[in-house]
C-alpha cells in the first residue's frame, strides 16, 4: 500500500508539477489518465498576460472545466501562499491566491499544490475547507515541514537544489534533503529535483520518499504545450551546460542561450535580485522561452538531470517507464 496514492486517490504516486505556463489542461488530463496526478499551474494553458485576479480566476475555471472533459481522474491546482510570489511576480500572490482559491471551492477541486513560504493559518484555512492539502515550501527544513504537518498539511514535497524554476536558496541536493525531510514528519513525503526516470524514482522511495514530485520531465512530453524549440533545448543540452545565477527567490538553473548568459553575467558582477528578477520579466521570461520559443529573449529554466532526457514521449510512456518494476 502506498500512502500518497490513498491519499489522492491515483494509481501512482506521481505528481506533475504545477509549471507557470505550460500545464494546460492537455498535459494536466494526460499526466491523470496514466495513473499519476496533473496540476494546472499559474497561467495553465494562456497565451497572454493578464493582471486581474477576476480575470486569471476565470481563466482557471475554463482550465477546470476543459480537464474535467478530458480527464474522470483526480487532478490538482496550484495554489501560490499569498506574499510568496516567484521570481518577483506579483501575479502570484495576494488578490490572486484568493481568486484562485475562490475558484477551487466553486469548481468543486479537492486537491491544491500549496507553495511557498510557510503559513500555518493559510494551510489550516484550506484545511477547514476540506481540501486536501500538498505542501511545498521553496526551502524545505525540518521547522517548516512539522509546521505544515501540525497545520494539517495532507503531504510534504522536498525539494532539492537538483530541481529546476524558482530553487532553494540552501544548496542542498535531493539525496540530501529527502530523507531529512522524510524522518523529520509522519505524513507521507515527495521528493522533487531531478527525477527524470525510473533510477531517480526509485532512488527516492529507497531515501524514504512515498512518490514523485515531477517537471522538467513533463516539459518534453508529446501532451505539453512547451514550444517544440524548447523540447529540442532541453534534448539538446547537457546539465554540463547549464547556468547557475542567483535570482529571486534564490537561485536559477537556465539553458544557456542570450538572456541566460546576461543573467548570470550579472549575477558574477553581484547585481541585487531583484534587478535579475526584473531582466527575466518575472514569469513572463519562461512564457517567452518555454511557450513562445524564442530561446534567447527569455530562460528556460530546468533540473540538473536534463542529460538523462533524449526523446519527446508520451504521458503515459514518461509514467510507465519511470514506474517499471515497481508495485504500487
Amino acid at each position: 500500500m502506498n500512502r500518497i496514492s490513498d491519499i489522492l486517490h491515483v494509481k501512482y504516486p506521481i505528481i506533475q508539477a504545477p509549471m507557470a505556463w505550460i500545464t494546460s489542461a492537455e498535459l494536466v488530463a494526460a499526466v491523470s489518465n496514466a495513473g499519476g496526478m496533473g496540476t494546472l499551474g499559474a497561467n495553465a494553458g494562456q497565451t497572454t498576460v493578464t493582471t486581474d485576479p477576476a480575470e486569471t480566476g476565470e481563466r482557471l475555471r475554463t482550465q477546470i472545466r476543459k480537464t474535467r472533459t478530458l480527464t474522470d481522474k483526480p487532478f490538482a491546482v496550484n495554489y501560490m501562499i499569498p506574499g510568496t510570489g516567484v521570481g518577483g511576480a506579483d501575479e502570484l500572490s495576494g488578490g490572486f491566491s484568493e481568486a484562485t482559491l475562490k475558484v477551487v471551492c466553486e469548481e468543486k477541486v479537492q486537491y491544491v499544490v500549496a507553495v511557498g513560504e510557510i503559513n500555518v493559518e493559510v494551510i489550516q484555512r484550506l484545511k477547514e475547507l476540506g481540501l486536501t492539502v500538498i505542501y511545498r515550501s521553496l526551502d524545505a527544513t525540518i521547522e517548516n515541514s512539522k509546521q505544515a504537518e501540525a497545520a494539517g498539511a495532507d503531504i510534504i514535497v522536498a525539494t532539492g537544489f537538483d530541481e529546476g524554476g524558482g530553487m532553494p536558496s540552501k544548496s542542498i541536493g535531493t539525496f540530501s534533503i529527502v530523507p531529512i525531510i522524510a524522518d523529520s514528519v509522519s505524513i507521507p513525503v515527495m521528493a522533487a529535483g531531478g527525477i527524470v526516470d525510473n533510477r531517480g524514482f526509485k532512488a527516492a522511495l529507497a531515501l524514504g520518499a512515498e512518490g514523485a514530485f515531477v517537471g522538467t520531465a513533463f516539459m518534453v512530453a508529446e501532451e505539453c504545450v512547451t514550444s517544440a524549440a524548447c523540447k529540442q533545448d532541453i534534448i539538446n543540452t547537457e546539465s554540463t551546460d547549464l547556468l547557475l545565477y542567483k535570482a529571486l527567490p534564490s537561485y536559477w538553473r537556465v539553458t544557456p542561450h542570450k538572456l541566460g548568459f546576461e543573467c548570470y553575467e550579472k549575477s558574477e558582477q553581484g547585481a541585487p535580485v531583484l534587478e535579475i528578477a526584473n531582466m527575466m520579466k518575472g514569469t513572463q521570461g519562461l512564457k517567452i522561452a518555454q511557450l513562445d520559443g524564442d530561446l534567447d529573449g527569455g530562460v528556460n529554466s530546468v533540473n540538473a538531470a536534463i542529460s538523462l532526457i533524449k526523446e519527446i514521449r508520451s504521458c503515459k510512456t514518461i509514467i510507465d517507464e519511470m514506474v517499471k518494476g515497481l508495485a504500487f
